[in-house]
């Protein structure tokens, strides 16, 4: 393995709940593998353990055999980065910041430029390419940022939130060129709390919560576990009465106008006949009863997840209640 991550622990003071803990990983050179979590899942700050800009309370992490906790400087030779932050060109062109990133990498002037250019041609950024950086929209910046980590990349690229602000278009272009990197050999690191973008381009994930990997396997392997569920997603009616969900669709998600529930395989005559009746009556718009999804993976687990932490606490908390009697 290129990359291999073993009880990685990391507190922010001495009271501090952990930011990681116990976290192991492997990622493989020509792999693109994906950490998914909510914002403070402990993402972040497991990256830049791994670029050595913060040193871990415990564990190990080794880049191609070498122990980059020793050694910090390898590290950050080893891996190119996209910061989920925008990176600041003002003052500078697309080209000039792509180019000028590339050789201080260490790449030679030529191949920096060949390939600068060939990105640049990738992801349609052509009538951008010599405007000031300081007149460029959110997502341009993001796509020009995207290209200063992959220009001249490491043998681990990591790319945190990679596609904020990007366009649809662009956005399956910006896909293509990350498994290009991985097909070309680079261990590609996808930082994320986009489930659908990970559902479709990820090779392997790990799915983060309080600074702890509740799973890790391919998207595949991790839906298995609800093989037999079905996703029930109701768009509601503006005007119509709240919906009370029957018994047989068990915990639901409320996003908007729309409902999401899973649903027993086998019950899923009894869903469709239920749908069509509140259409039929006018209190939702639509329906659709569809295989369940890397998102209702996410779902099931970050809420027994959240749960588990509410009990322990709640457990706590009465023990020390009964000690104190």
């Amino acid at each position: 393995m290129l990359l291999k991550v073993e009880g990685i622990g990391k507190r922010y003071g001495r009271r501090g709940a952990p930011a990681n803990e116990g976290v192991n990983l492997t990622v493989e050179a020509g792999q693109v593998y994906g950490l998914l979590g909510h914002n403070g899942a402990g993402k972040t700050t497991l990256v830049n353990q791994i670029v050595g800009l913060l040193r871990p309370d415990c564990g190990s992490i080794r880049i191609d055999g070498r122990d980059v906790v020793a050694d910090p400087g390898f590290a950050r030779r080893a891996c190119s980065i996209q910061p989920q932050s925008q990176v600041p060109i003002d003052g500078l062109t697309p080209r000039q910041a792509i180019e000028a990133l590339g050789r201080l990498r260490g790449g030679g002037h030529e191949t920096v430029r060949v390939r600068a250019a060939r990105l640049v041609e990738a992801l349609d950024l052509g009538e951008w390419r010599d405007a000031d950086g300081a007149r460029l929209s959110g997502g341009v910046k993001r796509l020009v940022s995207f290209c200063m980590a992959a220009v001249e990349p490491g043998k681990i690229v990591i790319l945190d939130e990679p596609t904020n602000d990007v366009d649809p278009v662009r956005r399956r272009l910006l896909w293509a060129q990350v498994r290009l990197l991985a097909d070309e050999g680079a261990a590609v690191l996808l930082v994320t709390h986009n489930v659908i973008e990970v559902e479709r381009s990820v090779d392997r994930l790990a799915i983060l919560d309080h600074g702890r990997v509740l799973t890790e396997g391919t998207p595949a392997e991790l839906k298995a576990g609800i093989a037999e569920e079905l996703r029930l997603e109701l768009v509601l009616d503006p005007e119509a009465d709240t919906i009370e969900t029957p018994q047989f669709a068990g915990p639901h998600t409320v996003v908007g106008n729309r409902i999401v529930a899973t649903v027993s395989a086998r019950l899923a005559g009894e869903a469709a006949t239920w749908a069509r009746d509140l259409r039929r009556t006018g209190r939702i718009e639509e329906f659709s009863l569809s295989p369940a999804t890397l998102e209702d993976v996410y779902v099931a687990l970050v809420g027994s997840a959240a749960a588990h932490a509410t009990s322990a606490t709640v457990s706590s908390k009465e023990e020390t209640d009964v000690r104190a009697a």
